[in-house]
């Protein structure tokens, strides 16, 4: 059974495809054109922001079908100052007057009072509609989840790292939720490497990392990062392919362990 090709991507409302994409790993304009015409339309613009990427997204603006497209900026800044000007300058590149999603990268505390004024004065001007925050410490998750400011959470959740079944999910709101998008699902490649899979066993490919995932009902959306259309259209099949089953489930936590450990 395929994933459904659309998900509401929690209170922000977003209507998006369960698989996401990174511009910053090396993949052309013209598979993520491809992806974009299978529906993958939550596109990551992060820190490295490739001219694929650039050229893609102006090719979808030149085409008139900007509003099919969720436009994800990315600021590692810890300065308002700064965070304007980053802002600013990514919509200048792409052509566009607004993005979809400002997403906060990397923050391990709450982000400051100071910044988060910044964050909803560029709201106010119309640069964005929703912000999305991401972090490595888990057991931050449920206070930024309660915070009404944050639309969309970005956590690492793979075969390797399941922690946010026990330290986020559990603790996220009874009432409208943030959305959820999962990153690092191959865990930097190691499920991927045969050398850090147990003896007898197969590594996992990358479509079952996604599929990992997406399996779970507390995550909206998985990230890819593809280095190329190969890699695209790997990720491209974890939609076809569908949750894991049973038997699939536990072989990706086996290699999970053992990748782990």
């Amino acid at each position: 059974m395929a994933f459904e090709r659309r998900v509401t991507l929690g209170r922000s409302g977003l209507s998006v495809c369960p698989l996401a994409v990174s511009g910053g790993y090396g993949v052309d304009a013209r598979s993520l054109r491809e992806a974009f015409e299978r529906g993958v339309n939550y596109w990551y613009h992060g820190s490295f922001r490739r001219p694929a990427m650039t050229t893609a997204i102006r090719e979808i603006i030149a085409a008139k079908q900007r509003d099919d497209l969720v436009i994800v900026l990315q600021s590692y800044t810890r300065w308002s100052w700064f965070l304007e000007k980053s802002v600013e300058r990514g919509l200048r590149k792409l052509g566009a007057d607004r993005a979809d999603v400002l997403l906060l990268g990397w923050f391990n505390s709450a982000p400051s009072e100071r910044l988060m004024e910044r964050v909803e004065r560029l709201r106010a001007r119309g640069l964005f509609r929703f912000v999305a925050i991401s972090s490595h410490e888990r057991t931050l998750f449920p206070k930024l989840a309660a915070d009404p400011r944050f639309d969309i959470l970005h956590l690492r959740y793979n075969a390797a790292h399941s922690g946010a079944e026990r330290d986020v999910f559990p603790s996220m709101p009874a009432g409208p939720r943030p959305g959820t998008v999962a990153y690092t699902a191959t865990s930097w490649g190691q499920l991927l490497d045969p050398k850090k899979t147990p003896p007898g066993e197969a590594p996992l490919r990358a479509r079952d990392c996604y599929r990992f995932a997406l399996s779970n009902p507390d995550i909206n959306v998985c990230m890819t990062g593809p280095a190329d259309g190969a890699q695209m259209r790997e990720a491209l099949a974890a939609l076809d392919d569908g949750p894991l089953d049973a038997d699939e489930m536990a072989r990706a936590r086996r290699i999970g362990a053992h990748v782990r450990g």
